[in-house]
């Protein structure tokens, strides 16, 4: 898949080792895809490097039958290795410019950021998306930093040209103030992975942020 053809929009699923055994992660990615989602990140914490790469090789396989787009949480080598879009990275992994040294031109490369200036040094790395967060409160990342809010939102919106998905606290009640603020795309996590119809629960979603007019 092309850079040309890559819009971070809308809905970004996870996959989170912290809520889905990676045993089951094919059949996870499955019925996010079937819900509706066209972008689907793995993130596992404190796993077995060889766990997480037969899960994402399964995330793989779903992803491509349908055309989404796969993102690996930190490992550019997890990445590479089960041919992901591309790769997440946070504040204190490789920067930028080394894992695009490891992906090329046309692998996507996103970068956590919680402030103005780290998204702009973002954009200024090549970065071709951001992540900004959190947004509000969550219980997703037990050491997340205090929450932006939607006036740091709409001030990053103000300062980059590049994609923004907002995280942390985002739910389909407030998810709708956030895209007015400047968000590209909402990760929702938690609010996702804990119900018992993932499919159900994406494609409700999905269908708010679709609905002509709707952001």
């Amino acid at each position: 898949m092309g850079k040309d053809a890559i819009k971070i929009r809308g809905l970004y699923a996870f996959i989170d080792a912290a809520y889905v055994d990676l045993s089951g992660a094919g059949d996870a990615a499955a019925g996010l895809l079937s819900g509706g989602a066209r972008i689907v990140q793995l993130r596992a914490k404190d796993v077995a490097p060889r766990d997480i790469l037969v899960a994402a090789r399964a995330v793989r396989e779903a992803t491509e039958r349908s055309g989404a787009l796969f993102i690996v949480n930190d490992r550019a080598d997890i990445a590479m290795i089960a041919g992901a879009d591309g790769v997440h990275l946070g504040q204190d992994d490789p920067d930028v410019e080394e894992v695009r040294g490891l992906l090329g031109p046309e692998g996507i490369i996103g970068l956590s950021t919680h402030d103005v200036k780290e998204a702009v040094e973002a954009e200024t790395l090549g970065a071709d998306y951001i992540s900004l967060g959190p947004i509000f409160p969550t219980r997703t990342k037990k050491d997340a930093q205090t929450p932006r809010g939607l006036t740091m939102l709409s001030e990053v919106r103000s300062a980059v040209r590049l994609p923004i998905v907002a995280i942390g606290g985002i739910t389909r009640e407030n998810m709708e103030e956030v895209f007015k603020a400047g968000a590209d795309s909402v990760a929702i996590i938690s609010g996702i992975l804990m119900e018992r119809d993932i499919k159900a629960r994406v494609a409700s979603i999905v269908s708010m942020i679709d609905r002509p007019g709707a952001y």
